[in-house]
């Protein structure tokens, strides 16, 4: 284990990674991801559980809840907070490339992207596998909040589900990587909510197009089930709750496509 007291920039941004990617409240000892990073990066589990303890003092959405986090920190995680702020699809993607790095493999790889369809080496290939790199960081900061499951219907399967966006990645890049813009969903009610046959309002409580209840929409065949959500209020992550203010934007958007049918 190293014997330095300071931390590098590098060795804050991988923590930093990491506390995008564990569910709020798993910043102890006894998570096995944080036993990972300290193995990776040449330090005690004790000096990183503080680290990450530390980038939460920092947090807003942590903030707005009254929850303070540790009273002290270094200015290293100041500045990487800082940092994402000015520029969080560069730094979310110096995340994913560092991580990468450290496990000897492709950011490609690490991020677990499709590369199948990009076009050969060049500035092209780049920019996709930087925005899909990105939208990978994007999913693990949200499906974590989530603690992987899904806000409506509560299922538990990361591989049906979805970090899907409340106003969608090409209408407000400000907002790209923020989690706060993010709803873990199942693939079926991401879908729903992704045309505009589900929305929520700014109280959390999940609204079904009429459309879909009458039928106008078609046969929901044995999936009956998928309108009995109606009117039930999400479940809520204990960080990163969503944005009422994006969510009351999507769902005006709905509204608005709903009277002009």
């Amino acid at each position: 284990m190293s014997r330095n007291p300071n931390w590098s920039r590098d060795e804050h941004i991988l923590a930093f990674n990491l506390y995008n990617q564990i569910p709020f409240g798993t910043i102890h000892v006894h998570n096995p991801r944080l036993h990972e990073l300290a193995a990776l990066i040449g330090r005690n589990i004790n000096s990183v559980s503080l680290k990450l303890a530390n980038f939460a003092r920092l947090d807003p959405s942590l903030q707005q809840r009254g929850i303070k986090g540790m009273s002290h920190g270094a200015r290293g995680e100041a500045e990487i907070w800082h940092d994402f702020a000015d520029d969080p699809e560069a730094l979310a993607f110096e995340c994913q490339r560092l991580m990468a790095e450290r496990v000897g493999e492709s950011v490609d790889d690490y991020a677990d992207i499709e590369t199948l369809d990009l076009p050969a080496a060049g500035v092209e290939r780049e920019v996709i596998v930087r925005v899909r790199v990105n939208q990978s960081f994007f999913r693990r900061r949200v499906l974590s909040a989530y603690n992987n499951r899904c806000c409506i219907a509560g299922l538990a399967v990361p591989e049906l589900l979805t970090a899907s966006h409340i106003v969608p990645w090409a209408a407000d890049p400000a907002n790209r990587l923020n989690p706060r813009n993010g709803l873990a969903l199942n693939s079926l009610h991401d879908r729903a909510f992704d045309r505009g046959l589900l929305w929520v309002d700014d109280d959390f409580v999940v609204h079904l197009s009429p459309a879909l209840r009458n039928g106008g929409r078609g046969d929901l065949g044995d999936a009956e089930w998928f309108c009995g959500f109606d009117g039930v209020a999400l479940k809520l992550p204990k960080n990163f709750t969503p944005d009422p203010e994006l969510l009351s934007k999507h769902a005006a958007l709905v509204r608005a496509v709903l009277s002009e049918c």
